[in-house]
């Protein structure tokens, strides 16, 4: 009897000290390990994609509005210190990684970037050897028209701005010294404009900032070339409309609206009054002047101006003496004394006596007296303005009521109801009828839409729209890894069919079957199952192979591996 030596039944099978993994790839064919592969070299590249893509840092601005030559230096030197940047559409901003901008700043601050297309008084310290007078006069003036230039443009309203400054050269006669003067043109933001006040501050920066330097010879223009400033001779009596004045009738409008609606917004509700008031405001200024001459008063109650007294003396020979002789005409002549109104004096013995003696005596007085007159100075019209007319037109919606059913409708109100809201509004804006003022309140109900609103739809909600958009990426990875997974490797990873057994037959059979309840056979249809119908021979030899090689299936072995052999 020869020795039967014991093998196992599948020599495919691996050994049970390899690792699962390695079992499991064994056993796929050639066929499952290329989609293996493939679906693993998706997945990932998928990975490493969304960890890119995800790792790109967040670009904020670094600076903007920047000139082309600022622009280059900075550039540039990111270039160097190795800083990933980008701009923005047409070049306006230049964006660096969120982390790096404050450190990136304060670097190119050290480098003096950027300088600005505004040179100040830096100037100064490049001077070389050897410059003038001239060229350091030049030089200082550039950079004073550079630092106004920066702070004009530190206005919030104001885009860039230029200042031109005249200096004269000053001689050593006084009188013949040229005052300096400045030119300033400034161009605005789209949409914004300048007051007459931020106007006069810009007028009055260039002028403290230049030595002798008038605000009336400082000109302010826009870029169209339209005078923003205008001289003092001009008084602001400028044809134009004042935009601060526009935006006081604004203010004193809305004003009394405010108060319209505040003192009816109680009795009648909040939406059930509209109210529209319109004021005529005069901002015109007058000036009245007027001069009055009162008759001519009494010499005691006049002011003298001025005062001339002419006194001229002189003898005509000897005098004789003439009258009684005696103490009374041995008396000394008296002085002249004319009143100050010029009357001839009374005679009196002494001056008939010196008359007669003929001394040749003359006196001339004039006295000039001033002018009574009144001088009256009335200005009206100040820069607020004042009112002229006011108009006001209430609209007050109908009151809610019931009819005799009980159901609800709106009411109107009663003629004694408007007579007092509209007596409230004539006394709420300050109803004057000398100056024109007119109220008209009308009661009537207010059309109300029956169109409720529409809401959007919750995916056409742009806070959804926005959610959506940041989570597409991560969505649309998630579901990419999933068809790989699910579509190449799990179908490579399948477990595949039992490989069958071949049963072992007496000598002189031949193996017709493999080890299986329907084994598949290609070309023919599947077996039918008949239970009336005898077995066939080559079912009865497939049924003891089967059981011979479930009962013995080391002498399988044997015969298999005589087989091989070629025994």
């Amino acid at each position: 009897m020869s020795a039967v030596a014991e093998v196992p039944v599948n020599a495919n099978l691996p050994d049970a000290a390899t690792p699962a993994w390695r079992q499991r790839l064994s056993t796929l064919d050639r066929a499952q390990r290329m989609r293996l592969g493939a679906g693993a070299a998706l997945l990932v590249a998928a990975v490493v994609a969304a960890v890119v893509l995800n790792r790109q840092p967040d670009y904020r601005v670094l600076f903007s509005n920047l000139s082309d030559k600022d622009g280059g230096a900075i550039v540039a030197q990111l270039s160097q210190m190795n800083v990933p940047y980008k701009y923005t559409e047409g070049g306006g901003a230049i964006l660096v990684p969120t982390e790096r901008v404050h450190d990136v700043r304060l670097k190119l601050a050290t480098q003096g970037l950027p300088k600005g297309s505004v040179t100040g008084f830096e100037l100064m310290e490049n001077s070389k050897f050897g410059v003038t007078q001239f060229q350091e006069r030049l030089n200082f003036q550039r950079g004073l028209e550079g630092e106004l230039t920066r702070s004009i443009q530190g206005l919030s309203s104001v885009q860039s701005a230029r200042v031109h400054l005249a200096l004269p050269n000053q001689n050593g006669f006084f009188r013949e010294q040229q005052k300096p003067s400045a030119s300033v043109l400034l161009s605005l933001y789209p949409g914004r404009i300048l007051d007459r006040t931020q106007i006069a501050g810009i007028v009055h920066l260039v002028a403290s900032s230049v030595p002798e330097l008038a605000p009336s010879a400082v000109s302010v223009l826009d870029d169209s070339g339209k005078l923003l400033s205008q001289s003092p001779e001009a008084g602001g009596n400028g044809s134009g409309i004042d935009a601060q004045q526009v935006q006081y009738v604004q203010q004193l409008e809305q004003q009394y609206t405010r108060r319209i609606l505040d003192i009816l917004e109680p009795v009648v509700g909040k939406s059930n009054v509209k109210a529209q008031v319109t004021a005529e405001v005069d901002f015109s200024q007058t000036e009245l002047t007027s001069e009055q001459h009162r008759p001519n008063l009494s010499p005691d109650s006049s002011a003298v101006r001025s005062q001339q007294v002419v006194e001229s003396s002189g003898t005509q020979g000897n005098p004789v003496p003439t009258g009684v002789p005696g103490a009374t005409s041995n008396q000394p002549p008296q002085p002249s004394a004319a009143p100050i109104n010029g009357a001839n004096p009374a005679p009196t013995a002494a001056n008939t006596q010196q008359g007669a003696q003929g001394t040749g005596a003359k006196r001339e007085s004039i006295t000039n007296y001033e002018v009574d007159k009144t001088v009256r100075v009335t200005r009206a019209g100040g820069g607020s303005g004042s009112i002229k007319r006011i108009t006001a037109a209430v609209v007050v919606n109908y009151q809610p009521g019931t009819d005799a059913k009980g159901a609800p409708t709106p009411k109107a109100l009663t003629p004694e109801q408007v007579e007092q809201m509209t007596a409230l509004v004539r006394e709420t804006i300050g109803f004057n009828k000398e100056r024109g003022d007119s109220v008209n309140l009308m009661n009537t109900p207010f059309l109300v839409d029956a169109t409720p609103a529409t809401d959007l739809p919750l995916w056409k909600q742009p806070e959804m729209i926005e959610l959506a958009k940041s989570f597409a990426w991560p969505v649309g990875m998630v579901l990419f890894a999933l068809l790989v997974l699910l579509g190449l490797v799990r179908p490579a990873l399948r477990t595949p069919k039992a490989q069958p057994a071949a049963a072992v037959l007496p000598a002189g059979s031949q193996v017709d079957a493999l080890e299986a309840e329907n084994p598949e056979r290609p070309a023919l249809p599947p077996p039918v199952k008949a239970v009336d119908l005898p077995a066939t021979p080559e079912q009865l030899r497939l049924e003891e192979a089967r059981v011979l090689a479930k009962e013995n299936p080391v002498a399988v072995a044997n015969i298999l591996k005589t087989w091989v052999n070629g025994e």
